[in-house]
């Protein structure tokens, strides 16, 4: 039965709740709608506990409803890992949705999630948290600003879903530029470079993606990096690459040495359009799943740069000493976690992002929880809704099994296990809640395995979907 807004005040404010979450305790409060929040959601209500979701916009799809006012995505925007490595698996894309669904086709496809289970009338949506902050009896107050103007209210636990792409990192610049600076996350479609002569700052998926939609509409373009980029074709032998090599994973050393020379005979040296050599092996930063930027270097339709050293009017000076004059920086330089309902002693927030346990459970404050604060290449949704049901499994077990749960606290106050797989991850700050998908999906296993008995699927038949 969804869950009303009645519903909601009268289970976070009477005195008789029991602290804590559980089946007759507290509801669970998971913050954001899009696709680690209704993950989050789903794995909760499965287990029977009461759950309450928040989102500011109107709507599902957190950045991938391009409607919604805090989305960073761009008119031409698809997933950069295939369908079938980044779908729910107990709820696949229906048959004819292409290898790289664009971001109309997840819309539909998440709001078709919420709707087939029960997710959509348990969010308070327009509804954003301002706060939460832990109670002296082991429950959460929290706070939000919603339709109807400020409300509270007691959950037993928080989940934190509210996303890792949302709040902007633009770097200063020594200078001044007379001509327009703006961050990717306001770009939005490739009509507004129209006549432009377009710099775009920063060479990741969204600064290649950008620069491919630049090409067909801008006076010029060009594009700054600061170091070497490993690009991934999104086909190889005619099927997405990320399904290749399905199986058991290769170790380490030879998956490296396999790639790179398989990306070679598939892209050739990127070296030869004028990126620099990368300084660090396949996969210790995260792959470029872009091979179109090169067929346009490789057609005079764009250049690369070196990194900016100075402005000066319409003038950038870089620093291999050449110059360009720019209408618009386009600055595709990523992001900065950021929940700013929270206080950062609660996540045990040390250099760039917090210290949990796994990535998702806080070390400071029982019942706080995060999910979808975690990266790696081909985790997909699937991964963000294993950590969900290690979430769930870990609330309902402090009722139905006190002593796994107990245990588990005893895990969580100690070091997170090594979930590199033996990678030495570049130490950029994007990186830093970087993991090896295959080694982070066995530890999540390894611990449903001790809650649950079993980390098998059987409860989890793919459903046949209609959309």
């Amino acid at each position: 039965m969804p869950i009303t807004q009645k519903r909601v005040l009268v289970a976070a404010t009477a005195d008789t709740s029991t602290a804590g979450a559980g089946r007759d305790a507290l509801p669970v409060a998971v913050i954001g709608a899009g696709p680690s929040g209704l993950a989050a959601m789903r794995a909760v209500s499965k287990r029977g506990l009461d759950v309450v979701g928040f989102e500011a916009h109107k709507d599902v799809g957190g950045l991938w409803n391009i409607a919604n006012p805090d989305s960073t995505v761009y008119e031409s925007a698809h997933l950069i890992s295939s369908r079938t490595t980044t779908e729910f698996a107990e709820f696949p894309m229906p048959g004819g949705t292409p290898d790289y669904p664009g971001h109309r086709h997840l819309l539909r496809y998440f709001r078709n999630y919420a709707a087939h289970f029960g997710l959509t009338g348990r969010i308070r949506f327009g509804t954003r948290v301002t706060a939460a902050v832990p109670t002296d009896d082991g429950g959460w107050q929290l706070s939000w600003q919603g339709p109807d103007g400020a409300g509270s209210g007691r959950f037993g636990a928080v989940v934190v879903a509210s996303g890792t792409l949302h709040t902007p990192y633009l770097p200063s610049f020594a200078g001044e530029f007379t001509g327009e600076i703006r961050h990717s996350a306001r770009y939005k479609d490739a009509a507004e470079l129209a006549g432009k002569r377009v710099l775009i700052v920063g060479a990741g998926n969204s600064g290649c993606d950008i620069a491919v939609d630049a090409v067909h509409h801008a006076a010029a373009v060009d594009i700054s990096v600061r170091r070497g980029y490993y690009f991934v074709p999104k086909y190889v032998f005619g099927r997405p690459t990320d399904t290749l090599n399905q199986g058991k994973p290769l170790p380490r050393p030879l998956k490296q040495f396999l790639d790179k020379r398989l990306l070679r005979m598939f892209t050739g040296d990127p070296a030869r359009f004028g990126f620099p050599k990368p300084d660090y092996r396949i996969y210790e930063s995260h792959p470029v799943v872009n091979s179109l930027i090169l067929h346009h270097l490789g057609h005079g339709d764009l250049s690369v740069k070196p990194d900016i050293e100075r402005l000066e009017g319409s003038t950038v000076h870089f620093r291999d000493g050449t110059q360009g004059q720019y209408d618009l920086l386009l600055c595709a330089t990523g992001y900065v976690l950021s929940y700013p309902f929270l206080s950062r002693d609660l996540l045990g927030w040390a250099g760039a992002s917090p210290q949990l346990y796994l990535n998702i459970f806080s070390r400071q404050a029982r019942n706080l929880m995060v999910v979808g604060m975690v990266e790696a290449s081909g985790l997909g949704w699937e991964g963000r809704y294993r950590q969900a049901e290690l979430v769930a499994a870990y609330l309902a077990a402090q009722q139905d099994n006190p002593t796994a749960a107990a245990a588990f606290d005893a895990a969580v106050r100690g070091p997170s296990p090594d979930v590199t797989g033996g990678y030495r991850y570049l130490g950029l700050d994007r990186m830093s809640y970087y993991v090896n998908k295959d080694a982070y999906r066995a530890e999540l296993e390894a611990h449903l395995s001790r809650f649950a008995g079993t980390s098998a699927h059987a409860d989890r038949a793919p459903v046949e979907v209609q959309q």
